[in-house]
């Protein structure tokens, strides 16, 4: 009970007001909300003059700059939340404009058809569905047809017949896509070398560093080798 009698008056820091200017501390800020109730507007100037001592105080700053009493007084106001009427030997700053910040980002919320596609394939298909019939519209589904069967294998290993492709095709546009099936997709084989490829040219890449400084110790020790050998012929 005694225990927790002497924790009832302490507050945590996430459960006071936020503080405007951190510099001068939650004490300051105190005192300024204690100096904003006062109704006397001469016991208000007198406050506002112990604080911006205490403040002087806290942040000690240039005091030979010319507009650092200024600065301390404008600070107090924006403390005081531009509401403080007091007698100052400065003229009270303009509040400045908030800020509203950039505009919220809209996600979309559409929920995906095939999550392993991604919505970039769906993209390209509404994008598909918008062409007028001809051949450049058959040449883009059946880029697309081939971008399904690439993501299909990214995720699935193992091989995948093309009427299975054709027909997430169809599900995906509503069936207003289709490839016709005497039109050859790209082999299932043909994909994954070409995955392996890439691969492999990227462990490659990685690995080149590394040997290139190998071959810079390893030719340094050569050569000193070499002049070892030189030491010893001239010895003999």
């Amino acid at each position: 009970m005694e225990e927790s009698k002497a924790l009832e008056g302490i507050t945590y820091n996430s459960q006071r007001s936020e503080m405007i200017i951190p510099e001068y501390g939650r004490t300051v800020q105190g005192m300024v909300e204690h100096c904003k109730q006062l109704e006397d507007k001469e016991e208000r100037s007198k406050c506002a003059k112990a604080i911006i001592s205490v403040m002087r105080t806290l942040v000690p700053g240039d005091q030979e700059m010319r507009d650092y009493d200024e600065k301390l007084w404008g600070h107090l106001h924006v403390l005081a939340g531009f509401e403080l009427d007091i007698d100052a030997p400065f003229p009270v700053p303009p509040k400045p404009i908030e800020d509203a910040g950039p505009e919220k980002l809209l996600y979309p919320h559409k929920p995906m058809q095939q999550n392993f596609y991604g919505r970039i394939v769906e993209d390209l298909i509404a994008k598909c569905i918008e062409y007028p019939e001809g051949e450049e519209k058959a040449a883009l589904t059946l880029l697309i047809a081939n971008l399904l069967k690439r993501q299909y294998l990214t995720w699935n290993r193992e091989s995948v017949e093309d009427p299975l492709i054709r027909a997430q095709l169809r599900e995906m546009s509503g069936g207003k896509l289709d490839a016709p099936a005497e039109v050859e997709l790209t082999s299932t084989s043909a994909i994954l070398q070409s995955k392996r490829k890439t691969s492999d040219a990227m462990k490659r890449k990685g690995k080149g560093g590394s040997r290139s400084g190998g071959n810079r110790g390893g030719g340094s020790r050569s050569g000193q080798g070499g002049s070892r050998g030189r030491g010893k012929n001239r010895r003999r």
